[in-house]
């Protein structure tokens, strides 16, 4: 039986492995690049004090924030490699005018895997690169209806609605279009896939994942690792 219903097994391994082998990477980097950074010997003083740690364990925990922000840039990677693994739709890989897309259904998607992954100030450029897509004519997905995928909401409450940021140079918001949306994460997975749970099915099979993809991984409580699913999306 396979870990998904959605895609096939080997694509879902292929995908994990390559976002942990970002984070393995990442961190190895950050090991030996480590001594050629200037460190704030101050701020490096005071973590230790205020939050009780000896100087082995501020090491660690400071090359675990370096190779952190690789990572989470990663992430977005994930998704749009499950997503683009769907029956109907392609990955458009990086530097592409759009993530995903699905000829089939006319949709296309720029995918950000949390709602505050772009600047407000930079949301406004996002909807006219989306409009530009799909409005002229003449354009490849003209006719097409555009998302923005947020995969971590603000709050865990589902949403797709007219993507209407705010535009500073106007002082207005952005017009409404009803196929030019913003939309959260687990309703996207939804929306693409046909299975209500899918992102929920998605993060319970990723430590089988993990682990099939590096036996030698440490094992952790699933149970408890559930709950910040819960807070992010509800259930």
């Amino acid at each position: 039986m396979s870990l998904l219903p959605y895609i096939s097994d080997a694509v879902f391994l292929q995908t994990v492995k390559k976002v942990l082998d970002v984070g393995m990477d990442a961190i190895a980097k950050a090991d030996r690049a480590f001594n050629r950074n200037v460190i704030d010997p101050f701020s490096m003083l005071f973590e230790m004090g205020s939050f009780g740690l000896d100087e082995a364990s501020w090491l660690q925990n400071e090359k675990n924030r370096q190779a952190q922000k690789t990572l989470s840039n990663s992430i977005g990677l994930l998704h749009q490699g499950i997503l683009g693994a769907v029956q109907g739709w392609q990955d458009l890989h990086t530097g592409g005018l759009v993530d995903v897309v699905n000829t089939e259904q006319e949709i296309i998607a720029e995918i950000k895997n949390k709602y505050n992954t772009v600047k407000g100030s930079d949301l406004i450029g996002i909807y006219q690169g989306l409009s530009d897509l799909i409005m002229p004519k003449g354009q490849q997905y003209r006719g097409y209806t555009a998302y923005y995928v947020e995969i971590i909401p603000k709050s865990p409450k589902r949403y797709n609605r007219c993507f209407t940021p705010s535009n500073r140079a106007t002082g207005t918001l952005a017009p409404e279009n009803e196929r030019i949306r913003q939309i959260d994460g687990a309703s996207f997975y939804a929306l693409a896939t046909g299975h209500k749970n899918a992102l929920e099915m998605l993060y319970d099979k990723l430590p089988q994942a993990m682990q099939q993809c590096y036996p030698d991984m440490p094992k952790w409580d699933t149970a408890k690792a559930k709950r910040y699913f819960h807070q992010a999306f509800g259930g």
